[in-house]
């Protein structure tokens, strides 16, 4: 800015596509490679040109400036971004998925490697940082025709991995990690858990590899992989599942939707998180376990106003037997599910 002598209001600007942060109220961690900056070191990031500024901007590849422009085309208002050692072995991506798993406020992760071992670590970098109370989940990207995605969904097998195919391209680049960049951006940007992403337009892709029939998308879906298509030329996830198909080996749906971990992940951090804040010093005595209760049902009944559960159940209030210091807690609620089908059937009378 030019400054003068002269009294007066003055005034710079810049602009960029993509320099702003979105309207997301998820934090995505990203781990990838980049042209410059510190590698293992998180660095906030609320813009697309604050992510050139730290880490370089390459040329072609899908590494860190591109996954970052994606994350805030289709969304994201905050990025943490860990710069990934340039040898790329798997242990350099688990060094950086440590250091965004101790970070609180990550809830989506993504990387820009689509090989089966990276992806197997990052699936046990959001379990681990799930069972400390981070909650969060992970989505990847694959390639090869649907048959193989589905066989590489089934080596990841999580409720918090997601898996997207087949590859989105960003020009002359291709690449699973772009897919993943994008639909980690609108999942970032939705404030309701419940609401499906499906037909969410997905920006910045120009084009997807493949195009999917129906007994394809039908193969994919009961397979655990998301499937994306493009339809008078906007790319959107068709159904968003995730890669949990099987417990024990024996076939189980019941964490395919993305949405049933997503309300998960936001009903019962905000108990939690509740009850920490009010009860930091209180004694376990009956007036007290009374209170906890009546705060445990105050916040169901917020999720269950904002259609976020459907239901839930008696909540439970006791001393634990054996700790004094210690009570127990129990209550049951149901996920509020996503609409995806809706069957007519017409009776015409002629």
């Amino acid at each position: 800015m030019t400054k003068h002598e002269r009294p007066g209001v003055y005034s710079s600007y810049d602009a960029s596509s993509v320099s702003a942060a979105g309207v997301g109220t998820k934090t995505v961690g990203v781990a990838a490679k980049a042209v410059k900056g510190t590698v293992g070191q998180p660095v906030t990031l609320t813009g697309y040109t604050e992510g050139v500024n730290a880490f370089g901007e390459e040329t072609d590849g899908a590494g860190m400036s591109a996954l970052v422009r994606l994350l805030f085309a289709n969304g994201a208002s905050k990025v943490q971004a860990v710069r990934v050692a340039d040898a790329g072995e798997t242990a350099d991506y688990e060094a950086a998925f440590a250091a965004l798993g101790a970070l609180e406020d990550v809830k989506i992760m993504v990387c820009d490697s689509v090989e089966l071992a990276v992806q197997q670590a990052l699936r046990q970098a959001v379990e681990s940082a799930s069972a400390a109370r981070r909650e969060r989940i992970a989505i990847v990207g694959g390639s090869g025709t649907a048959a193989e995605l589905v066989a590489l969904a089934a080596e990841l097998n999580s409720e918090r991995v997601v898996l997207a195919g087949p590859e989105g391209s960003v020009g002359s680049v291709c690449s699973g990690a772009l897919t993943a960049a994008a639909l980690a951006g609108a999942a970032a940007c939705g404030s309701d858990p419940a609401a499906p992403l499906n037909g969410a337009a997905l920006h910045g892709l120009s084009g997807l590899s493949a195009a999917y029939t129906d007994n394809e998308v039908d193969t994919l879906v009961r397979g655990g992989v998301t499937p994306l298509e493009s339809m008078a030329g906007e790319i959107s996830p068709v159904r968003c599942v995730t890669t949990r198909t099987t417990t024990g080996g024996a076939a189980d749906a019941t964490w395919r939707e993305l949405t049933t971990v997503q309300v998960v992940d936001d009903v019962i951090p905000a108990v939690r998180t509740a009850l920490r804040s009010k009860f930091a010093r209180a004694k376990n005595t009956a007036q007290t376990r009374g209170a906890v209760r009546s705060q445990v049902i105050v916040e169901l009944e917020k999720k269950l106003a904002a259609e976020i559960i459907d239901s839930y159940g008696e909540v439970t209030v006791r001393p634990s037997e054996d700790d004094p210091a210690v009570c127990t807690v129990e209550f049951s609620f149901a996920v509020a599910h996503g609409l995806n089908q809706i069957y007519l059937t017409a009776h015409i009378a002629i």
